[in-house]
């Protein structure tokens, strides 16, 4: 197959290693700027320099764009993909874009389905791309009304590409998931470096301080897009966070030790249990 990747940061870059690495695939490269893409054509990323007119070739398009981008990309190019041709984004969002989305492709002829690779790094760009990304990790399919055979050829590209599993899901339960697993961690993470207390922590820090501010590295202007597109979960999740620390908070305050030490044993059988 011909696969076009748009896009080549750090998950549209890792695909297309991926691809290349551990498939037969042909993979044609589209990104905005030319020196990523020369650097992957060196690389053995893609095997070929594409631009916008290139998706008439391809029997996949791989939206490795932030959300906003990867809608108004196939707005101007949606006459020209093949009516066999599947569409898939890579987005963290997935009801700002998925309905839009699956219009355009019903509207052309071809087929659009959602998709998430669920792995990532604190960096970004092609130099961080790694055809290894995404052993081991979760590949979220919204499949909408596709039909069955192109959803499985897409699930076994990624099968292919390392992924280790395959979860479907609707764009409401994804959105709803995500603002918890991902983005709410990101927006604590956040929250938690913004102390006045964190230039001093050298010395002071191990592993809590880590994996607390790990995700603090971020793309701010992706995650801006994120965080807004899916304000409402994502809000839901920022009160029951706050109701949390408050309940914390109020027993360390009042020095109710027998109330604290039933909260932390819950949270502890909480996260024993999810371990098993």
């Amino acid at each position: 197959m011909k696969i076009a990747v748009v896009g080549l940061g750090i998950i549209g870059g890792s695909m297309a290693k991926a691809i290349k690495k551990y498939t037969e695939h042909y993979v044609i490269g589209i990104n905005r700027t030319r020196s990523t893409l020369e650097k992957a054509l060196e690389c053995g990323a893609i095997d070929e320099i594409g631009d916008e007119d290139s998706v008439k070739d391809a029997d996949i398009i791989i939206l490795g764009l932030y959300p906003a981008l990867a809608v108004d990309f196939i707005k101007r190019n949606c006459d020209k993909i093949k009516k066999t041709a599947i569409v898939t984004d890579t987005s963290g969002i997935k009801a700002a874009i998925c309905p839009e989305l699956d219009k355009i492709a019903r509207e052309n002829g071809f087929t659009f389905i959602g998709s998430h690779p669920m792995a990532g790094k604190e960096t970004n760009g092609f130099d961080s791309a790694d055809a290894d990304l995404f052993f081991g990790a979760s590949f979220i399919v919204v499949p909408g009304n596709a039909p069955y055979s192109k959803v499985r050829k897409l699930c076994r590209l990624a099968m292919n590409m390392g992924f280790s599993s395959v979860r479907f899901t609707t764009t409401e339960e994804h959105d709803r998931m995500i603002a918890y697993t991902s983005q709410l961690p990101h927006v604590l993470a956040c929250a938690y470096v913004l102390s006045p207390q964190c230039p001093n922590h050298k010395g002071f820090s191990a592993g809590s301080y880590r994996d607390v501010s790990r995700v603090a590295k971020i793309n701010a202007t992706l995650w801006s897009e994120l965080f807004i597109e899916n304000r409402e979960p994502l809000m839901a999740e920022i009160d029951t966070l706050i109701n949390n620390l408050k309940l914390i908070k109020k027993d360390i305050e009042a020095e109710n030790t027998d109330e604290l030490i039933k909260t932390l044993d819950k949270c502890r059988q909480i996260k024993e249990q999810l371990d098993e």
